[in-house]
């Protein structure tokens, strides 16, 4: 266990079946005062309610779609950061789309692993923007029922933080174009998901694009 003190920490659990590697990424995180990270069986890290984020080295696993599902079930409150090769970018997409916040190839130093964890807590997702740009053209070219076109009836202050998410902002910059406190965003980001049936970012922005795309060519016509 490596621990930093401080009145105001981050549980940072990290699971990987190479101790080189586990020690590098625990590294990224020595001597700063907002984190303490734990090392681990997966169990043990899971059944720790205080921890929220996860760093989950999949590099040499085959079941690693099916290791993100497990933690999701068991635990839809932790946040995960996947390593994985790189170069691979359909797997990236898969990881995303399997609930991954993040994605870091595992050749990334400890200053890219705390960036990257810096930026999940503030409510973005880690990846090539490239790849998240194209995830959402797959995801409104797909005829998906689980996502109802039916238009939430939103307060002005949802509809900016909305389309503020849209442009891939994290709460931090929301709340700072806003001027409002980074935790009074994460209420309204909650808020939209509620009452738009969606669980994550990625999605709230999808189905926000499919109703602007339906209304402009209702408007149209």
């Amino acid at each position: 266990m490596h621990n930093c003190t401080s009145s105001a920490t981050t549980r940072v659990g990290i699971v990987s079946s190479e101790p080189i590697r586990l020690t590098g990424l625990a590294s990224a995180f020595e001597g700063h005062p907002n984190f303490v990270t734990a090392i681990g069986e997966m169990e043990a890290l899971l059944a720790d309610l205080s921890m929220h984020y996860l760093i989950l080295d999949l590099s040499d696993s085959a079941v690693w779609t099916e290791v993100q599902t497990m933690i999701r079930r068991v635990r839809p409150d932790i946040r995960q950061l996947i390593l994985g090769p790189s170069g691979d970018d359909e797997l990236i997409l898969k990881a995303i789309i399997a609930g991954a916040r993040g994605y870091l190839d595992s050749n990334s130093g400890p200053f890219a692993v705390r960036l990257a964890i810096e930026a999940v807590m503030h409510g973005g997702i880690w990846a090539p923007r490239r790849l998240l740009s194209r995830l959402i053209d797959q995801l409104l070219d797909q005829s998906n029922a689980s996502i109802s076109l039916a238009p939430a009836i939103l307060s002005p202050r949802e509809r900016q933080v909305l389309d503020l998410i849209m442009t891939a902002r994290s709460n931090r910059e929301i709340g700072e174009e806003l001027g409002i406190e980074e935790r009074t965003v994460k209420a309204y980001v909650a808020s939209l998901m509620r009452k738009t049936g969606t669980d994550n970012r990625v999605a709230l922005s999808v189905q926000a694009t499919q109703v602007w795309m339906r209304d402009n060519r209702t408007s149209s016509s």
